[in-house]
């Protein structure tokens, strides 16, 4: 069955995606300890290989081990050992296997470092998260020297994952991670050439994309995830996303993903934040609309040529062709459908009309609860709480080869909660 989505795609530097659809990054959390890939991870990569996307997007790859985004990452934040290095290998083949791209993403995690790792995480500026719970600490300003540092990590990152196997790398500049939040005027107060104005907010990240690509040379994938907007009240906006977006396409960059949202507004996971949502100055198509970030990349396909990736919300084959043809987007990202159905994409490009939506049936409170729908607090605790169920599948692929529908959402917290106890270092 011939569809846009089954249609290959030649990047930039010419490397070629033998389809529209990817495996969207997704946290894992089955690395060890000490941040190396296990065979668990080797087994979920290789059964998501076997599934048909045309590029698998690991999770976060951390630079540096005191800034995880949760216990269980896999970290490069040195040339790799042997030992580490043969385990990426391993990696890098199972998620290879059926003859797509395998790109590693790579990120630091700032503020938002739980305080199980880190207690005063460093960050563009000393601004707290504002989130209720005490998860996380007071951070700590980076100073110039340890900013620069961060960008020579992102270079040894990306060339070791290069040389491991991979077939392309992702710095993840969105989701209120630390490029996300050099970018954010909230959470950068900053008075030197890395605060200010937008090139100034922007120069963090432009410095790792020039450090990223002198590391992996001309002909090798390099992409950029980028919040269309953060969706809060004073920070990154989308006239902002844009403008980053035109400075990534001159530097070379060969896709962008369009997301969007913090830890604090969580418009990815199509939670409610804990303060209201900012709107932001983009009109609305007509298309079936359900996934969340494609008016964006449809108005961002005005100022940019360079290939777009929609990822969040797409479960109907109409709407991601509808994406696909409107050229808005240029690949569809898909996460929580892959969490149990591996071979999504498969299934998709044979004919399948609409994958499953897991979430609308999961709940960590009973239904009687429903009248206190209006608390927010209590709100973003239960989508954190499904979120942890989707965890749940992954971690039961890894171990198991398989995931399972049948696990609760309140055991699958709980497992969630003991596991990154168990893999936080002493």
């Amino acid at each position: 069955m011939t569809t846009l989505v089954s249609q290959s795609l030649t990047l930039p530097c010419g490397s070629e995606l033998p389809n529209r659809l990817s495996k969207a990054a997704m946290t894992e959390g089955l690395a060890t300890a000490d941040g190396v890939p296990t065979e668990a991870l080797a087994r979920l990569y290789g059964l998501w290989s076997d599934g048909g996307a045309g590029m698998l997007l690991s999770g976060n790859i951390i630079i540096d081990k005191d800034h995880l985004e949760r216990p269980g990452n896999v970290v490069i934040d040195s040339p790799p050992s042997p030992q580490m290095h043969d385990a990426l290998v391993r990696w890098a083949a199972a998620g290879t296997r059926n003859g797509n791209h395998f790109w590693a993403q790579i990120s630091h995690a700032g503020r938002q470092t739980q305080k199980i790792v880190n207690k005063n995480p460093k960050a563009p500026s000393a601004v707290k998260l504002g989130l209720p719970g005490g998860q996380f600490g007071q951070p700590v300003a980076l100073t110039s020297d340890e900013i620069e540092d961060i960008v020579q990590r992102f270079g040894i990152c990306a060339a070791a994952v290069k040389e491991a196997g991979f077939t392309g790398v992702q710095v993840h500049a969105a989701h209120g991670y630390l490029l996300s939040q050099f970018l954010s005027p909230r959470s950068n107060q900053r008075t030197d050439e890395y605060g200010g104005d937008l090139a100034n907010r922007a120069r963090a990240l432009m410095e790792v994309v020039a450090a990223v690509r002198a590391a992996v040379g001309p002909y090798f994938p390099v992409a950029v995830k980028l919040n269309s907007a953060d969706f809060q009240k004073g920070g990154f906006s989308f006239e902002d996303s844009v403008q980053v977006a035109q400075w990534l396409q001159e530097a070379g960059i060969d896709l962008i993903e369009i997301s969007g949202g913090t830890y604090e507004q969580p418009k990815l996971l199509g939670m409610v934040g804990m303060e209201e949502e900012e709107q932001q100055n983009v009109a609305q198509s007509t298309m079936m609309r359900e996934a969340y970030f494609v008016d964006f990349a449809i108005a961002m396909r005005e100022k940019v040529s360079v290939p777009l990736m929609v990822t969040g919300g797409f479960r109907q084959r109409a709407a991601m062709e509808q994406a696909l043809d409107s050229g808005g987007a240029d690949i569809i990202g898909l996460g929580r459908p892959m969490c149990v159905m591996t071979d999504a994409p498969s299934q998709l490009m044979a004919g399948l009309g609409e994958l499953p939506r897991y979430e609308d049936s999961l709940s960590l409170f009973p239904s009687w609860l429903a009248w206190l729908g209006n608390l927010k607090t209590l709100k973003a605790v239960a989508g954190f709480a499904v979120q942890y169920w989707f965890y749940g599948q992954i971690d039961s692929i890894g171990r198991t080869g398989k995931a399972d529908p049948t696990l609760s959402v309140f055991e699958a917290t709980k497992q969630t909660m003991a596991l990154q106890k168990k893999l936080t270092r002493k």
